[in-house]
């Protein structure tokens, strides 16, 4: 930790950490990605070690399992460090980010992430930066193209009333083989709550314990 304290968080634009996260993150991608807070990791030279962007949910209702109002979530929707890191390192710009993005956000809402089961996650960095376990949500039908994958929404998404070039693309690479869907595995579901006593549904419908949460009935 002794070196970490030396290194730096600051807020970021998209553009700073597009090509970091699509090297060094699992997805490969943030193609349709919300990007409303972004933060960087940087060391004492300023190289970026570190790139994690947190955004509205993308889902239609998705935010109802967590708040009455869509504008208390927030999503953590990509974090990613390069492999050559100290201990700890990535429960520690997950810190760093949080108070940042309390700041930034203006709000003490919900902060919601996902392991993803089919990368073998089980929420390990979560669980240490006191995110709480709230239950799994079943796989999901995915389109993997090349060595990427994206969410089937992807093909539909327009602008103007015409489909988007790259929905195009991904439609045309289905079409000719070169696409297919894929049925994922599931993920597993945690929170941060930035106020511990917020008047959230997940104060009323979970009951927090340690790091898990039992469902109220």
């Amino acid at each position: 930790m002794g070196q970490l304290k030396s290194w730096n968080v600051k807020r970021v634009k998209r553009q700073d950490i597009k090509v970091f996260i699509e090297k060094n993150h699992y997805s490969g991608s943030i193609n349709g990605c919300i990007t409303d807070y972004c933060y960087g990791l940087y060391d004492v030279n300023e190289t970026m070690k570190g790139a994690m962007f947190f955004g509205r949910m993308g889902m239609r209702n998705q935010y109802k399992k967590f708040a009455d109002n869509p504008d208390d979530v927030i999503e953590l929707r990509r974090l990613c460090c390069i492999d050559e890191t100290p201990k700890n390192t990535e429960s520690y710009f997950i810190g760093k980010s949080l108070k940042l993005l309390k700041k930034d956000w203006k709000k003490t809402g919900i902060v919601v992430s996902y392991a993803d089961k089919e990368y073998g996650h089980k929420g390990v960095i979560y669980q240490a930066s006191n995110f709480v376990m709230i239950g799994e949500i079943p796989g999901a039908k995915v389109i993997i193209h090349g060595n990427k994958r994206y969410h089937d929404k992807c093909i539909r998404t327009k602008y103007k009333g015409k489909l988007k070039p790259f929905a195009v693309k991904i439609k045309d690479a289905l079409e000719n083989g070169n696409a297919f869907y894929h049925k994922t595995k599931g993920k597993y579901t945690y929170i941060y709550p930035l106020e511990r006593k917020h008047p959230s549904v997940v104060s009323t419908r979970f009951r927090l314990k340690g790091r898990a949460a039992i469902e109220i009935e």
